[in-house]
């Protein structure tokens, strides 16, 4: 499949439109309206109570997730919503006074909350500072120390759109034996990363952005080492092994990290992801990463010859995903004028944020790009 055929398949270009907005929420794509269409078919009239089918789509987008982030299926949970997925993590470990925890100060608050939320307990959370609105990976381990028990970090700043070096991190991290954790809802769909290469042990991100799903559904990634330390607060029927036995109560959490899902799941959101990830398969999702960091370095160059001044202007490509903004004092004004265009983008905290995906063309970018000249 080519560019061209793959926006056949995005209705809103039908409308003249220009989405350069899935750092906010992702447009939904024909193969996800019809797979959704069809289980809402056989629900309403053939196949109502689906449950060996969903079962198996389960399964086999957690197959596709573990392809894009090399880990196995069994190590991948499907809940609500990044913020839940982050407070199993903060809530399941073991705390005490005096342990510290490394953030920084531009996490979207899905990241920050959670674990600000422990100080009850005596931890201490660290910030670390930004610099022109950016957090590098040496910043990140410099601010380590000797109480540090867990790192967490977006992999892609929502705000900026700095793409962090996972891997320098992780490193540090398994030397030091510290818990890292990434909020990958800014990466994952635009780029990959890889679980073992980076050490990671705890990922929590939501389907609606970059994986053009439908909001409701995230899933978390937790490493085998890490679910052993554990102890959840929330358990439901179908967290223990024998959960079809109803009547047995035996408190016996399964091994993988199903144990993670107590209860009924966002059917419609994962055959949503299902046939999302299945659009991006047949790209292949390295060639997805190569296109969505062109269009990114396109953006950065076209912005910058009209003299806008960027976070990301003169970044090493390696920190570029999908996300390219700029601070305006005019930032709001700019936005309305755009949307009158039809340019979708968003606007937070002063900063006006592109976040064009793979299927996005430089035509595209240069009437953007012309139509924001005239407006500043």
């Amino acid at each position: 499949m080519d560019i061209n055929k793959a926006r056949e398949l995005f209705p809103y270009l039908m409308h003249g439109k220009i989405y350069f907005n899935h750092a906010s929420t992702g447009p939904l794509c024909s193969p996800v309206l019809e797979n959704i269409a069809k289980v809402l078919y056989e629900k309403s009239e053939t196949n109502i109570d689906e449950y060996l089918g969903l079962q198996a789509v389960i399964k086999e987008t957690k197959a596709d997730l573990g392809d894009l982030i090399n880990t196995k299926p069994d190590r991948i949970a499907f809940l609500d919503n990044t913020s839940n997925g982050i407070n199993v993590l903060a809530t399941g470990l073991k705390w005490k006074k005096g342990n510290r925890i490394v953030l920084n100060d531009l996490e979207f608050p899905a990241n920050v909350y959670p674990f600000l939320n422990l100080k009850k307990l005596g931890v201490e959370v660290d910030l670390v500072k930004s610099h022109n609105g950016i957090v590098t990976a040496d910043d990140v381990i410099e601010m380590i120390k000797p109480e540090t028990k867990l790192v967490s970090i977006s992999h892609v700043q929502f705000l900026t759109g700095y793409r962090v070096d996972l891997e320098k991190i992780g490193k540090v991290c398994k030397e030091k034996g510290i818990i890292f954790s990434v909020d990958a809802i800014q990466g994952l769909g635009a780029v990959r990363l890889d679980v073992v290469r980076d050490n990671i042990d705890f990922i929590s991100a939501g389907s609606q952005k970059w994986l053009l799903g439908l909001q409701g559904l995230s899933f978390i990634y937790v490493s085998e080492k890490l679910q052993q330390k554990i102890e959840q607060d929330y358990v439901g029927w179908l967290s223990v092994d024998d959960s079809w036995n109803f009547l047995n109560y035996e408190l016996k959490l399964k091994s993988s990290a199903d144990r993670f899902q107590g209860g009924t799941l966002n059917s419609i959101g994962i055959y949503a992801l299902n046939a999302s990830l299945k659009f991006f398969k047949l790209f292949g999702f390295d060639e997805i990463e190569k296109l969505v960091t062109t269009n990114s370095s396109y953006l950065i160059q076209k912005l910058e010859e009209i003299g806008i001044k960027l976070v990301l202007s003169g970044c090493d490509k390696k920190n570029i995903a999908g996300i390219v903004s700029f601070k305006h004092d005019n930032s709001q004004k700019i936005f309305e004028a755009l949307s009158q265009k039809k340019i979708h983008c968003a606007v937070r905290s002063g900063y006006v944020r592109f976040s064009p995906h793979f299927y996005n063309t430089k035509d595209e970018t240069d009437i953007v790009v012309e139509e924001l000249r005239r407006s500043i």
